[in-house]
C-alpha cells in the first residue's frame, strides 16, 4: 500500500505569522497611542484640573470664626464685647481613658459631674485627633488648679480664644440678653458653613434678635495634612498654594438705652421684684429696660453649670423672667388718663360736669357696691379731678357709659392687647378682654359688672409695663405713635459706617377734638399737685410731671370683705404702679414703674420714677460707680508641653 506523504508549507506558515505579527503590532501602537493619548489628556492638557483634584486629598480646610460684633449704649459705653478666655480640651488620640479622665477632672472641680457622660459621648463620636472642648472659660482658680495638676491629665490643655463679656454684669442683662452655646435646635435653622468653628450663639434679647448682625461672615484656611487627616507642615517637596480667607467681624449695635439711667433704675428697685420702662416719647428710644431680680450673662457664655442654671430656673423670685417685656398686670388705676380719652372721644361725658362720689357705686338694678379705694368717697369731681384722686367710682360711672365695646377700640388704639412691636422678641401681648373672647375662654356670657371693673383696670384686662410706658408715651406725644426701639444704629465692621436706623412710625391716635389731649394731661399733672396722689413722690422737682398712680389687687375680694396689708402674705399683696412722663409742657421721656406687691403706686412705684427722672433731666447719676473693665488674661505659667 503506498502511503501519502504531506510535505510542510514553510512559505504559508510564514505569511501567516507575518501576517499575525503586523496585525497585533498595530494593535499594539494603536493601544499605545491611546494610552499616550490619555496621558497627554491627564498630564497636559487637564494637568490643572487633576493638581487641583490632587491637592484636595492632601489639603483641609479650616474654619476661621469672625470676632462677633460688640454693643454699645447711646453715649458709646462697652455693654457687650469679646475678651479673651482660656479654653479647656481633651484630644482624644492623646488619653489613653478617656472616662478616667473625664472622671479625675470632674473631682478637682474643673468640669461639673453631670456633663461627664454627655462629653464622653461628644467624644466618641468625634475624631480621635481633633480637640473637644470641655470647658469654654476657665477662672483664674480653675486655671491655677489645671496648672499644678497638668501632669495627671495628658492630652488634656488650655487653649486661649474670645468669649463674650458684660463689663457691667447683671445690668441690663434682659434687654441684651446672652450667648450660649449651640444646641441642636438651633443647628435646625441656622447655616453651618457659616456658623463653622464658631461655639456661641445669640439665645435672648438683642444678641439673639440681632444675631445676623453680630455675627458677622466665617472665614477658613487651608492646611496640609497626611493620609491620616492629621496636620503637618509639608508633604514632599513640591510647593502647595494654601487659600486663606479671613473672617468677617459682626457689626456693632449702637442702642438708645443709656447705661447710667439703666443703672439708677435699677438700683432704685433693689431688692424687690419689678420693672421699669423708660422712652422717649419724640424717637421712640428705649432709655432703660428693667426687670428685677436679674441674672449675670456671663454666667451663660462661660458655660453655666447644671447645678447653677436650676438655681436660676427654680428661684421662686424667677430672675430669668423679663417682667418689662412678659410680665402681665392688671393696670390698676393708670389706665383711668386713656377710659377719660375714651369718654371724651366718644362724647360720653362732659370734662367739666361734676359727679358725685359717696365711696360706692351700684348699677341700676342692682344692689352689688361697687368700692373706691377711699372709704367715704371723694365728693363732687369732674375729669380732671377724678384723676388727680383716683375716684374709682367716677371711672366705674364711665365704663358703663361708655360699655366694652367702646372701651376695647380706645384701648387698642392705645396700644393695649397687642404688642408694641419692640425690636427684640419675647414680648407678650397682654389682654384686652371682650365678650367674644369671654366666650371663647370660658363659654360665658359678658356682664355689665365686668366691664366697670375694666373701668379701674382690674378685671381680665392685663398689661406689660412695656405697653404701659408706651401708652405714656403716645399720650405725652398728643398721639403720635412712635414703635419702641433699642437698636438706633449699626455700624459696617468692613468700612466703619455707622448707619443710623429712622423711628418707625406706626397708626397715630388721632382725636375729633385735640383739645381733649389737654384735658387729661391737665388730669394727669394735677396727680402731682398738691390734692394729688403723687405729690410726695414729685415734690421739689425742677420740672412739672404728669404722672398716673396706680394698685392692682392680686386677689379678689368679697363684697364684704376688707383689704389688710398687714394680715396678707407678701406675696398676696397689691402690686404698684406708676406712669409718667416729664417735662409735662415739652415731654422728653416716659416712664412705667411696676413693684410686685409693692402695695401703693404713689408710696413705692413713683419714687423710683422720680428717681429715673431726675438722672435723665438731671444727669443725677447717683447709681453705684461704674465698673472697672475685666482685664486681659496674662498666660499662666503651666508644665512643658501645653
Amino acid at each position: 500500500m503506498r502511503r501519502t506523504v504531506r510535505i510542510k508549507d514553510h512559505w504559508g506558515e510564514q505569511r501567516l505569522f507575518v501576517g499575525r505579527t503586523i496585525f497585533f503590532g498595530i494593535a499594539a501602537a494603536v493601544l499605545m497611542l491611546v494610552v499616550l493619548g490619555r496621558l497627554f489628556v491627564l498630564q497636559v492638557l487637564r494637568h490643572e484640573y487633576y493638581a487641583d483634584l490632587s491637592q484636595g486629598n492632601r489639603v483641609r480646610r479650616e474654619a476661621l470664626p469672625p470676632d462677633r460684633g460688640l454693643i454699645y449704649d447711646r453715649d458709646g459705653k462697652v455693654m457687650a464685647e469679646n475678651t479673651p478666655a482660656y479654653q479647656l480640651e481633651l484630644i482624644p488620640e492623646q488619653v489613653a481613658d478617656v472616662p478616667g479622665t473625664l472622671r479625675r477632672l470632674a473631682a478637682v472641680g474643673l468640669i461639673e459631674p453631670e456633663q461627664v457622660a454627655p462629653l464622653e459621648r461628644l467624644i466618641r463620636t468625634g475624631r480621635k485627633f481633633e480637640a473637644v472642648p470641655l470647658r469654654l472659660s476657665l477662672s483664674d482658680e480653675a486655671i491655677a488648679t489645671f496648672a499644678v495638676r497638668q501632669y495627671e491629665f495628658p492630652g488634656v490643655e488650655i487653649q486661649t480664644r474670645l468669649a463674650r463679656w458684660y463689663p457691667y454684669g447683671t445690668a441690663g442683662a434682659h434687654a441684651l440678653g446672652y450667648v450660649a452655646a449651640i444646641s441642636e435646635d438651633d443647628l435646625r435653622r441656622i447655616d453651618p458653613d457659616q456658623y463653622a468653628g464658631s461655639l456661641l450663639i445669640g439665645k435672648i434679647g438683642l444678641e439673639s434678635a440681632y444675631e445676623q448682625e453680630l455675627h458677622g461672615t466665617a472665614g477658613y484656611r487651608q492646611v496640609l495634612v497626611n493620609a491620616q487627616g492629621r496636620r503637618v507642615e509639608r508633604l514632599g517637596s513640591a510647593a502647595v498654594k494654601l487659600d486663606t480667607r479671613q473672617p468677617r467681624a459682626g457689626n456693632d449695635l449702637f442702642l438708645g438705652l443709656d447705661m447710667r439711667v439703666q443703672r439708677v433704675a435699677e438700683e432704685a428697685l433693689a431688692g424687690r421684684r419689678g420693672a421699669v420702662v423708660a422712652i422717649e416719647p419724640d424717637t421712640g428710644n428705649v432709655v432703660a429696660l428693667v426687670s428685677v431680680p436679674t441674672f449675670d450673662p456671663n454666667k451663660f457664655t462661660r458655660g453655666i453649670s447644671g447645678r447653677e442654671f436650676a438655681t436660676l430656673r427654680d428661684d421662686i423670685d424667677r430672675p430669668l423672667f423679663n417682667r418689662a417685656l412678659r410680665g402681665t398686670y392688671p393696670p390698676g388705676s393708670t389706665v383711668k388718663p386713656m377710659m377719660a380719652l375714651a369718654g371724651l372721644e366718644y362724647a360720653v361725658i362732659d370734662p367739666n360736669a361734676l359727679r358725685y362720689c359717696h365711696g360706692y357705686f351700684t348699677l341700676p338694678g342692682s344692689s352689688r357696691h361697687y368700692r373706691d379705694w377711699k372709704k367715704e368717697g371723694h365728693g363732687a369731681v369732674d375729669m380732671r379731678k377724678a384723676i388727680a384722686t383716683s375716684c374709682d367710682v367716677y371711672f366705674y360711672g364711665l365704663a358703663e357709659l361708655l360699655g366694652i365695646d367702646r372701651i376695647n377700640n380706645a384701648m387698642t388704639a392705645l396700644g393695649f392687647g397687642r404688642g408694641t412691636g419692640l425690636d427684640i422678641g419675647g414680648e407678650r401681648p397682654g389682654l384686652m378682654p371682650t365678650p367674644a373672647w369671654k366666650m371663647e375662654t370660658y363659654k360665658q356670657a359678658w356682664y355689665p359688672g365686668e366691664t366697670v371693673i375694666v373701668g379701674i383696670g382690674q378685671g381680665y384686662l392685663l398689661a406689660t409695663p412695656m405697653q404701659l410706658a408706651h401708652a405714656a408715651a403716645i399720650i405725652a406725644a398728643r398721639g403720635r405713635n412712635v414703635r419702641p426701639r433699642l437698636v438706633t444704629g449699626v455700624r459696617d465692621a468692613a468700612t466703619g459706617t455707622l448707619r443710623k436706623l429712622a423711628p418707625v412710625f406706626d397708626a397715630p391716635v388721632e382725636l375729633k377734638d385735640p383739645a381733649n389731649w389737654d384735658v387729661v394731661i391737665e388730669g394727669m399733672e394735677r396727680v402731682t399737685e398738691a390734692g394729688g396722689t403723687a405729690v410726695v413722690a414729685t415734690r421739689g422737682a425742677p420740672y412739672r410731671i404728669a404722672a398716673k398712680t396706680g394698685t392692682a389687687q392680686v386677689f379678689s375680694l368679697g363684697q364684704n370683705e376688707k383689704y389688710s396689708e398687714q394680715n396678707v402674705s407678701e406675696r398676696l399683696r397689691d402690686h404698684a404702679l406708676f406712669i409718667a412722663f416729664a417735662p409735662a409742657d415739652a415731654p422728653r421721656l416716659a416712664v412705667a414703674v411696676l413693684v410686685e406687691n409693692g402695695g401703693h403706686g404713689s408710696s413705692a412705684a413713683a419714687p423710683v420714677a422720680r428717681r429715673v427722672f431726675d438722672a435723665y433731666l438731671l444727669g443725677k447719676y447717683d447709681a453705684a460707680p461704674v465698673p472697672v473693665p475685666v482685664p486681659v488674661p496674662v498666660p499662666v505659667p503651666v508644665p512643658a508641653g501645653e
